[in-house]
């Protein structure tokens, strides 16, 4: 008996530092790879901005399954 592939849907998370602000998430793959090319412009704009205040306003991202799915 083979068992059934089972692909999960993955995101990277960049959980806000603050409290105003809400958090980010991006489909990745396994490695936190996000591919721009399937992002609309507005996600990708607020993927390359995530990345530069990484740190700052949003915690280092995590690779975690994604919530939507």
């Amino acid at each position: 008996m083979q068992a059934d592939a089972v692909t999960a849907v993955l995101e990277l998370f960049y959980r806000p530092l603050r409290a105003q602000r809400g958090g980010m998430s991006f489909p990745c793959d396994a490695d936190g790879v996000v591919d721009l090319d399937t992002l609309s412009d507005d996600d990708r704009r607020n993927y390359l901005y995530a990345r530069v205040v990484a740190g700052n306003e949003f915690a280092w991202p995590v690779v975690r399954p994604s919530l939507l799915h």
